[in-house]
């Protein structure tokens, strides 16, 4: 039987998502809600409201939709999975009380600490706390992480290397505001020294199987400098993780978490994305989110060989196929192109010129674009993913064709980093 599948969003991520998903078996008709300029190349676009849950539902009965797939966290948290469980619709992607693993940082650090899930030594502090969390910083090791307890968009944490930059963070999220209700509460952390990667579970509550481990690139300047983004880049798979380590997160930190949500009455059922750090002392959890990673989606899906469709599916239904895909042996490196000025404010409406000109094999994910008399343009901070796939492990040779094609790319204000994947080098004992 073919599946057809409704994808809710409209970045990069859900680009990925939905190539992947209309490449499988087992699919029938894709789409998009609302999409993007690139999603319509091999699915359709729906505009609705994705607030308008009925409407959603309307269209899930009258396409006959099999499974919805929701990218983007906001969704999740508001309970758009669980409206649509209600009507007995598949759906990949955790229940509103199971996101919040993400939606606040201090539900999942008290998860991860009933469940002995190693990560940072943290204390929380409400808007109202003020006062008592500058005593605190002022007796704190620096530097020191700051987090704004809800979400952010990415952009919720902030590196404090003294107290005066401590200070003026807790200021913008209590005194100014600059988060809204996601800063009400603040989770303030011990900063773990290490390297940071990406492993993402996709589990049906229960059983749980772990894709190809990816890096991120959160910070807007090379070498990991300036404020952090959504994503400025990213690789798979990293030579950070091996196999050993993969298990040993699996059985330390991946099962103990599903384990305590089932216990609490919120089974996860979606993808859990550990955004992990390798210490010392071994692996610790940073942060977990509820849903895929952006731009790590991007990379690490064109890894799979298998019917990625029948992995989301049986993941939705309760009864996970370990077996539906598997890690194919190659490699591949997105490079975001931005708009300059963001993660702060940016101009939007530059037309996109060359995309034409990009060898074929090259994916190029539209993450803020918007098409207007078969022209595409600039909508967004993050506007393309240009993302090279190798069918061996070779993440330099993945790395010099990603930013060959880059080359070839412009639009005004055009801004990417120009080190993504140069950490490969570091953990392969490569020379420069």
């Amino acid at each position: 039987m073919k599946g057809n599948v409704l994808i809710i969003g409209s970045g990069g991520r859900e680009h990925a998502l939905a190539l992947r998903i209309s490449q499988s078996s087992s699919v029938g008709n894709v789409f998009c809600l609302p999409g993007n300029p690139g999603t319509e190349n091999f699915s359709t676009n729906i505009s609705l409201d994705n607030s308008d849950y009925n409407s959603i539902y309307s269209f899930c009965q009258s396409e006959k939709i099999d499974l919805v797939v929701i990218g983007p966290e906001q969704p999740l948290v508001e309970g758009l999975s669980d409206f649509l469980r209600e009507k007995k619709i598949n759906v990949f992607g955790p229940s509103s009380l199971a996101a919040q693993i993400e939606a606040s940082k201090s539900f999942a650090k008290n998860i991860m600490k009933e469940a002995n899930v190693p990560t940072a030594e943290y204390k929380e502090f409400y808007r109202n706390d003020y006062q008592s969390a500058l005593e605190y910083l002022k007796k704190s090791n620096y530097p020191i992480v700051i987090k704004a307890d809800g979400l952010a968009a990415g952009k919720g944490v902030t590196i404090c290397e003294h107290f005066q930059k401590a200070k003026e963070t807790v200021d913008d999220i209590f005194v100014s505001n600059v988060f809204g209700q996601s800063g009400d509460k603040v989770v303030i952390e011990e900063f773990l020294f290490g390297e940071e990667a990406s492993l993402f579970a996709i589990t049906d509550g229960k059983d749980f199987i772990t894709l190809p481990p990816a890096q991120d690139h959160k910070r807007i300047g090379d070498g990991d400098t300036g404020k952090n983004t959504g994503g400025m880049g990213s690789y798979a798979p990293t030579p950070l993780l091996d196999t050993n380590s993969i298990l040993e997160i699996e059985q330390k930190i991946i099962e103990p978490t599903l384990q305590m949500l089932n216990e609490k009455g919120y089974p996860f059922v979606g993808c859990l994305y550990a955004g992990l750090i390798i210490t010392k002392d071994g692996p610790k959890v940073i942060e977990f989110n509820c849903r895929f990673g952006d731009p790590e989606t991007q990379v690490v899906l064109p890894l799979l060989d298998g019917d990625f469709l029948e992995l989301l599916y049986s993941a939705s239904t309760g009864q996970l196929n370990k077996n539906a895909v598997k890690y194919n042996g190659g490699s591949a490196v997105c490079v975001v192109a931005a708009s300059s000025g963001y993660p702060d404010s940016y101009q939007k409406g530059f037309e996109i010129l060359g995309l034409d000109n990009v060898d074929p094999e090259i994916i190029i994910y539209h993450a803020g674009t918007v098409k207007k008399e078969n022209k595409i343009f600039t909508n967004g901070g993050r506007v393309l993913g240009v993302t090279a796939v190798l069918k061996n492990n070779d993440i330099l040779e993945a790395q010099k064709k990603a930013y060959d094609a880059l080359s070839k790319i412009c639009f005004d204000g055009i801004y990417y980093r120009t080190d993504i994947a140069d950490r490969v080098r570091k953990y392969l004992n490569y020379k420069k």
